[in-house]
């Protein structure tokens, strides 16, 4: 049964990458945290797809669902289920569950950092140890993950401890330029998909990922090798001054076994390591943690050109050459450019070749050496250096 969880969690993958363009890292995240049963909280600008992602994922997976946009003035009756009045006449103060939060299995919490006091304080232990009191009563909840989203990250120490319970923080941006034809063609296939109203077909359920993770802790070995670079990198992070407590290092274990599972691997390796890009505390920490992984990653793909890299541009080398020609066209076409205009075709251009960089083949190579001639020819005609 675990092969076949494996695949069709692939499949989500799958569906949602042709969904949602330059995602391809995010979406990867939320399937892991989906597996290894812990919450993600995606935070970015709006209209960056990060509700969108959720939704989309849950309506692949056939599970009871709780969707919320919480604000200050939200009360907890409108999460937790209101007060049972019939229960309460007999002298007994319980809440209706039904359909609310402590019954769902995937739950999007929308600018969850927004909410009260009362809403949060009840969410950590619900997050953590998946119960909730309710009067006398203690709920068991079935609940296998949380996703949140919201437009910036907390300022405010007192949300550090709801913060703190979601293991994976997650960037989401705008695409780059060079993706922007292809954003619009999955844009208006997107619009164009819900509109028709119709619901895609659930590929996996919630009772199957449910019986997965009882076993578990099987796929929770990992090589001598493996633990010694983690614990170097554990301690590289700590050095620069990032928080990981003893208890988020071992969690992290299960995002990385994980990881492994949906490529289908028996043991984690280090490409599964992208992940620790990704528990920063604030925002000034990603670029950190990205030059302390990166290379490790780099390293290991060199070792293995034939694994696909997490995250990796999904834009062919031929789609590549097209807007690269494009902008040789604008930028050599005779016509007028501004220089807003001109700053960011260089900047494509830059872009482009770093994604060329990570692509194993020689037609990548030959148009890394055109984007290089190009960029170079710009630079020294000294109209880049009056912008």
């Amino acid at each position: 049964m675990s092969d076949s969880v494996s695949t069709r969690l692939r499949q989500v993958a799958s569906s949602l990458e042709a969904q949602f363009l330059g995602k391809d890292e995010i979406i990867r995240l939320l399937v892991i945290a989906v597996v290894a049963g812990e919450h993600c909280v995606l935070l970015g600008p709006p209209g960056t797809a990060k509700s969108a992602l959720i939704r989309s994922l849950a309506g692949l997976l056939q599970a009871r669902y709780f969707e919320y946009l919480l604000t200050r003035f939200t009360e907890p009756n409108e999460i937790f289920g209101p007060v049972d009045i019939a229960a309460f006449r007999e002298g007994e103060y319980r809440r209706n569950v039904t359909g609310m939060l402590p019954e769902a299995e995937i739950v999007f919490l929308d600018e969850v950092f927004k909410s009260n006091s009362a809403i949060l304080n009840a969410l950590l232990t619900l997050l953590n140890e998946r119960r909730m009191t309710s009067g006398a009563q203690i709920i068991k909840c079935p609940l296998i993950s949380v996703f949140a989203a919201s437009n910036e990250v907390p300022a405010d120490e007192t949300l550090g401890a709801i913060f703190d319970r979601f293991l994976l923080r997650v960037r989401s941006e705008n695409l780059d330029a060079y993706h922007f034809t292809d954003l619009l063609t999955r844009g208006i296939a997107h619009e164009v998909h819900q509109l028709s109203g119709t619901r895609p077909t659930p590929l996996l359920a919630a009772s199957e990922l449910i019986e997965m993770g009882k076993s578990f802790g099987q796929r929770m070995a990992f090589s001598d090798a493996f633990l010694s670079s983690y614990k170097g990198l554990v301690f590289q992070i700590r050095a620069e001054g990032v928080s990981l407590s003893d208890r988020r290092v071992v969690k992290m274990l299960k995002l990385f076994a994980a990881s492994a599972f949906v490529d289908g691997r028996a043991t984690a390796d280090a490409s599964d390591f992208f992940i620790l890009k990704h528990i920063w505390n604030n925002e000034d920490q990603a670029h950190l943690l990205e030059g302390l992984v990166q290379p490790v990653l780099e390293s290991f793909y060199r070792e293995h050109p034939d694994r696909r890299r997490v995250g990796a541009l999904r834009m062919g080398v031929e789609g590549l050459a097209a807007e690269v020609d494009r902008i040789r066209h604008i930028l050599t076409g005779g016509g007028a450019v501004g220089d807003v205009q001109l700053f960011s075709q260089l900047k494509a251009l830059g872009e482009i070749r770093t994604a060329l960089a990570s692509i194993p083949q020689a037609e990548a190579r030959a148009l890394e050496a055109r984007v290089t001639q190009l960029l170079e020819a710009s630079f020294k005609s000294g109209r880049y250096a009056q912008i």
